[in-house]
Protein backbone atom coordinates (compact mmCIF):
# COMPACT_ATOMS: atom_id res chain seq x y z
CA UNK A 1 0.00 0.00 0.00
CA UNK A 2 1.69 2.99 1.06
CA UNK A 3 4.99 3.32 3.59
CA UNK A 4 3.99 4.48 7.61
CA UNK A 5 6.71 4.68 10.24
CA UNK A 6 6.85 2.85 13.19
CA UNK A 7 6.82 6.05 15.12
CA UNK A 8 3.80 7.01 13.63
CA UNK A 9 1.68 3.70 13.96
CA UNK A 10 2.76 3.64 17.59
CA UNK A 11 2.14 7.50 17.75
CA UNK A 12 -1.70 6.72 16.91
CA UNK A 13 -1.34 3.99 19.18
CA UNK A 14 -1.14 6.20 21.92
CA UNK A 15 -3.24 8.96 20.83
CA UNK A 16 -5.69 6.17 20.34
CA UNK A 17 -5.77 4.98 23.83
CA UNK A 18 -5.33 8.48 24.94
CA UNK A 19 -8.32 9.42 24.56
CA UNK A 20 -9.94 7.16 26.63
CA UNK A 21 -8.39 8.65 29.64
CA UNK A 22 -11.05 11.44 29.16
CA UNK A 23 -13.78 8.89 28.58
CA UNK A 24 -12.88 7.62 31.79
CA UNK A 25 -12.57 10.53 33.68
CA UNK A 26 -16.21 11.51 32.83
CA UNK A 27 -17.34 8.06 33.85
CA UNK A 28 -15.85 8.13 37.16
CA UNK A 29 -17.55 11.46 38.00
CA UNK A 30 -20.85 9.64 37.35
CA UNK A 31 -20.59 6.93 39.65
CA UNK A 32 -19.42 9.14 42.08
CA UNK A 33 -22.96 10.47 42.67
CA UNK A 34 -24.88 7.94 45.15
CA UNK A 35 -28.34 7.58 46.83
CA UNK A 36 -27.49 7.09 50.42
CA UNK A 37 -30.28 8.38 52.17
CA UNK A 38 -32.96 6.44 50.19
CA UNK A 39 -33.69 3.48 52.36
CA UNK A 40 -36.52 1.38 50.15
CA UNK A 41 -37.13 3.06 47.30
CA UNK A 42 -35.65 6.22 47.49
CA UNK A 43 -38.31 8.50 49.03
CA UNK A 44 -36.55 8.34 52.27
CA UNK A 45 -39.05 6.99 54.26
CA UNK A 46 -37.72 6.32 58.25
CA UNK A 47 -34.64 8.14 57.54
CA UNK A 48 -32.87 11.27 60.00
CA UNK A 49 -33.27 14.07 58.11
CA UNK A 50 -29.73 14.63 58.50
CA UNK A 51 -28.01 11.21 57.59
CA UNK A 52 -28.24 11.49 53.86
CA UNK A 53 -25.76 14.53 53.52
CA UNK A 54 -24.48 13.82 57.02
CA UNK A 55 -23.04 10.02 55.36
CA UNK A 56 -21.78 11.33 52.11
CA UNK A 57 -19.84 14.22 53.78
CA UNK A 58 -18.55 10.97 56.07
CA UNK A 59 -17.63 8.69 53.10
CA UNK A 60 -15.78 11.12 51.10
CA UNK A 61 -13.55 11.83 54.06
CA UNK A 62 -12.85 8.18 54.75
CA UNK A 63 -12.33 7.06 50.91
CA UNK A 64 -10.73 10.13 49.48
CA UNK A 65 -13.32 9.91 46.53
CA UNK A 66 -15.60 12.99 46.00
CA UNK A 67 -19.26 11.59 46.37
CA UNK A 68 -22.37 13.61 46.64
CA UNK A 69 -26.00 13.13 47.28
CA UNK A 70 -27.67 12.16 43.95
CA UNK A 71 -30.31 14.93 43.53
CA UNK A 72 -33.05 12.71 43.05
CA UNK A 73 -32.80 9.44 45.12
CA UNK A 74 -35.84 7.69 43.36
CA UNK A 75 -34.27 8.00 40.23
CA UNK A 76 -31.05 7.12 41.53
CA UNK A 77 -32.57 3.55 42.98
CA UNK A 78 -33.71 2.39 40.56
CA UNK A 79 -31.07 3.86 37.24
CA UNK A 80 -27.80 1.64 36.89
CA UNK A 81 -27.01 4.00 33.55
CA UNK A 82 -23.45 5.14 35.32
CA UNK A 83 -22.38 1.35 35.89
CA UNK A 84 -23.41 0.95 32.12
CA UNK A 85 -21.70 4.06 31.15
CA UNK A 86 -18.14 2.76 33.02
CA UNK A 87 -18.16 -0.50 31.65
CA UNK A 88 -19.09 1.11 28.24
CA UNK A 89 -15.75 2.37 28.45
CA UNK A 90 -13.68 0.21 29.61
CA UNK A 91 -15.23 -2.14 26.73
CA UNK A 92 -14.10 0.56 24.67
CA UNK A 93 -10.38 0.82 26.38
CA UNK A 94 -10.20 -3.19 25.98
CA UNK A 95 -11.17 -3.37 21.88
CA UNK A 96 -8.67 -0.61 21.75
CA UNK A 97 -6.02 -2.46 23.54
CA UNK A 98 -6.83 -5.63 22.01
CA UNK A 99 -6.72 -3.92 18.24
CA UNK A 100 -3.23 -2.54 19.28
CA UNK A 101 -2.28 -6.44 20.85
CA UNK A 102 -3.15 -7.81 17.40
CA UNK A 103 -1.30 -5.71 15.73
CA UNK A 104 1.89 -6.67 17.96
CA UNK A 105 1.59 -9.91 17.18
CA UNK A 106 1.44 -9.71 13.10
CA UNK A 107 4.12 -7.18 12.91
CA UNK A 108 6.70 -9.46 15.29
CA UNK A 109 5.59 -12.76 13.50
CA UNK A 110 8.04 -14.27 11.94
CA UNK A 111 11.10 -14.08 11.87
CA UNK A 112 11.32 -15.74 8.79
CA UNK A 113 7.55 -16.25 7.26
CA UNK A 114 5.90 -13.14 8.65
CA UNK A 115 6.17 -9.65 8.70
CA UNK A 116 9.26 -9.58 11.23
CA UNK A 117 9.36 -5.93 11.42
CA UNK A 118 9.50 -5.83 15.05
CA UNK A 119 10.87 -7.81 18.13
CA UNK A 120 8.85 -8.61 21.06
CA UNK A 121 10.52 -9.61 24.11
CA UNK A 122 10.81 -13.26 24.53
CA UNK A 123 9.02 -13.61 27.71
CA UNK A 124 8.99 -17.38 28.00
CA UNK A 125 9.97 -20.68 26.08
CA UNK A 126 7.84 -20.35 23.19
CA UNK A 127 8.15 -24.49 22.09
CA UNK A 128 8.98 -27.08 24.15
CA UNK A 129 9.84 -28.88 20.26
CA UNK A 130 10.69 -26.02 18.53
CA UNK A 131 14.17 -24.14 19.87
CA UNK A 132 14.54 -20.56 20.44
CA UNK A 133 10.61 -19.93 19.28
CA UNK A 134 9.29 -16.96 20.44
CA UNK A 135 5.73 -16.59 20.96
CA UNK A 136 3.35 -13.26 21.70
CA UNK A 137 2.46 -14.01 25.08
CA UNK A 138 1.89 -11.21 26.91
CA UNK A 139 -0.28 -9.51 23.60
CA UNK A 140 -2.08 -12.73 23.86
CA UNK A 141 -2.67 -12.26 27.88
CA UNK A 142 -3.92 -8.74 27.04
CA UNK A 143 -6.34 -10.04 24.30
CA UNK A 144 -7.67 -12.90 26.65
CA UNK A 145 -8.80 -9.82 28.91
CA UNK A 146 -10.22 -7.82 26.37
CA UNK A 147 -12.54 -10.98 25.49
CA UNK A 148 -13.42 -11.06 29.77
CA UNK A 149 -13.87 -7.21 29.62
CA UNK A 150 -15.95 -7.38 26.66
CA UNK A 151 -18.05 -10.05 27.88
CA UNK A 152 -18.57 -8.27 31.42
CA UNK A 153 -19.96 -5.53 29.76
CA UNK A 154 -22.57 -8.08 28.48
CA UNK A 155 -23.61 -9.22 31.44
CA UNK A 156 -23.95 -5.28 33.48
CA UNK A 157 -26.00 -4.26 30.11
CA UNK A 158 -28.16 -7.02 30.97
CA UNK A 159 -28.69 -6.42 34.35
CA UNK A 160 -28.98 -2.75 34.35
CA UNK A 161 -31.96 -3.51 31.68
CA UNK A 162 -33.45 -6.45 34.31
CA UNK A 163 -34.55 -3.71 37.26
CA UNK A 164 -38.16 -3.21 37.63
CA UNK A 165 -40.11 -0.57 38.49
CA UNK A 166 -38.16 1.50 41.49
CA UNK A 167 -35.61 -1.31 42.60
CA UNK A 168 -33.12 -3.55 40.48
CA UNK A 169 -32.09 -6.94 42.26
CA UNK A 170 -28.98 -7.23 39.66
CA UNK A 171 -26.56 -5.02 41.12
CA UNK A 172 -24.44 -7.46 43.20
CA UNK A 173 -23.51 -8.95 39.17
CA UNK A 174 -22.92 -5.59 38.31
CA UNK A 175 -20.82 -4.53 40.89
CA UNK A 176 -18.79 -7.85 40.32
CA UNK A 177 -18.09 -8.03 36.81
CA UNK A 178 -17.04 -4.00 37.37
CA UNK A 179 -14.86 -5.27 39.92
CA UNK A 180 -13.54 -8.04 37.69
CA UNK A 181 -13.11 -5.40 34.70
CA UNK A 182 -11.21 -2.54 36.15
CA UNK A 183 -8.75 -5.08 38.48
CA UNK A 184 -7.77 -7.32 35.13
CA UNK A 185 -7.66 -4.34 32.65
CA UNK A 186 -5.32 -2.39 35.31
CA UNK A 187 -3.19 -5.37 35.45
CA UNK A 188 -3.03 -5.83 31.96
CA UNK A 189 -1.43 -2.63 30.94
CA UNK A 190 0.39 -2.67 33.62
CA UNK A 191 1.80 -6.38 32.25
CA UNK A 192 1.77 -5.18 28.63
CA UNK A 193 3.96 -1.86 29.08
CA UNK A 194 6.49 -3.40 31.86
CA UNK A 195 7.03 -7.11 29.87
CA UNK A 196 6.32 -5.81 25.95
CA UNK A 197 6.50 -2.27 25.42
CA UNK A 198 9.26 -1.21 26.94
CA UNK A 199 11.42 -4.09 25.21
CA UNK A 200 10.02 -3.58 21.88
CA UNK A 201 12.99 -3.33 19.43
CA UNK A 202 12.39 -2.46 15.72
CA UNK A 203 14.24 -4.85 12.57
CA UNK A 204 15.65 -1.75 11.03
CA UNK A 205 17.26 -3.41 7.72
CA UNK A 206 14.84 -5.31 7.48
CA UNK A 207 12.15 -2.57 7.13
CA UNK A 208 14.21 -0.69 4.79
CA UNK A 209 14.56 -3.14 2.39
CA UNK A 210 10.83 -3.66 2.85
CA UNK A 211 9.94 -0.33 1.21
CA UNK A 212 12.75 0.22 -0.97
CA UNK A 213 11.64 -3.38 -2.97
CA UNK A 214 8.07 -2.69 -2.66
CA UNK A 215 5.66 -2.77 -5.40
CA UNK A 216 3.47 0.01 -3.52
CA UNK A 217 5.84 2.92 -4.25
CA UNK A 218 4.28 2.75 -7.73
CA UNK A 219 1.55 4.80 -5.87
CA UNK A 220 3.69 8.11 -5.50
CA UNK A 221 4.70 8.23 -8.68
CA UNK A 222 0.80 8.88 -10.14
CA UNK A 223 1.54 12.45 -9.89
CA UNK A 224 4.70 12.24 -12.37
CA UNK A 225 3.97 9.16 -14.81
CA UNK A 226 -0.02 8.64 -14.39
CA UNK A 227 -1.80 6.20 -12.94
CA UNK A 228 -2.27 3.85 -15.90
CA UNK A 229 1.70 3.59 -15.78
CA UNK A 230 2.20 3.56 -12.45
CA UNK A 231 -0.18 0.13 -12.53
CA UNK A 232 1.70 -1.28 -15.51
CA UNK A 233 5.21 -0.67 -13.48
CA UNK A 234 4.07 -2.26 -9.91
CA UNK A 235 2.92 -5.23 -11.90
CA UNK A 236 6.01 -5.24 -13.62
CA UNK A 237 7.76 -5.31 -10.43
CA UNK A 238 5.63 -7.62 -8.97
CA UNK A 239 6.28 -10.47 -12.17
CA UNK A 240 9.82 -9.90 -12.05
CA UNK A 241 10.82 -9.31 -8.47
CA UNK A 242 12.28 -6.10 -9.84
CA UNK A 243 12.22 -2.50 -7.65
CA UNK A 244 10.13 0.04 -9.02
CA UNK A 245 13.13 2.45 -9.20
CA UNK A 246 15.22 -0.07 -11.09
CA UNK A 247 11.99 -0.57 -14.03
CA UNK A 248 11.45 3.46 -13.92
CA UNK A 249 14.79 4.11 -14.99
CA UNK A 250 15.05 1.41 -17.49
CA UNK A 251 11.98 2.18 -19.23
CA UNK A 252 13.48 6.05 -19.39
CA UNK A 253 10.09 7.33 -17.42
CA UNK A 254 11.80 9.50 -14.78
CA UNK A 255 15.71 10.13 -14.25
CA UNK A 256 17.55 9.11 -10.86
CA UNK A 257 17.66 12.42 -9.63
CA UNK A 258 13.25 13.00 -10.16
CA UNK A 259 12.86 9.14 -8.14
CA UNK A 260 15.29 10.46 -5.69
CA UNK A 261 12.79 12.95 -4.65
CA UNK A 262 9.60 11.55 -5.62
CA UNK A 263 10.66 8.48 -3.92
CA UNK A 264 12.14 10.01 -0.54
CA UNK A 265 10.85 7.78 2.34
CA UNK A 266 9.98 11.39 4.47
CA UNK A 267 8.29 12.43 2.02
CA UNK A 268 6.23 9.13 1.32
CA UNK A 269 5.78 9.18 5.00
CA UNK A 270 3.73 12.50 5.02
CA UNK A 271 6.71 14.48 7.09
CA UNK A 272 8.16 17.35 5.49
CA UNK A 273 11.94 17.49 3.53
CA UNK A 274 13.33 20.47 2.48
CA UNK A 275 12.92 21.71 -0.96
Amino acid sequence: ATPLTLGQEFGTYARMLGEDEDRLAEASMLICEINMGATAIGTGIASHPGFSDGVCKRIAEISGVPVVRAADLIEATQDCGAFVQLSGVLKRVAVKLSKVCNDLRLLSSGPQAGLGEINLPPRQAGSSIMPGKVNPVIPEVVNQIAFEVIGNDMTITMAAEAGQLQLNAFEPIIFFSLHKSLTHLAAGCATLETNCIAGISANRDRLLRMVETSAGLATALNPKIGYQVASEVAREALASQRSIRDIVIAKGLMSAEELDRALNLSALTGQKVPA
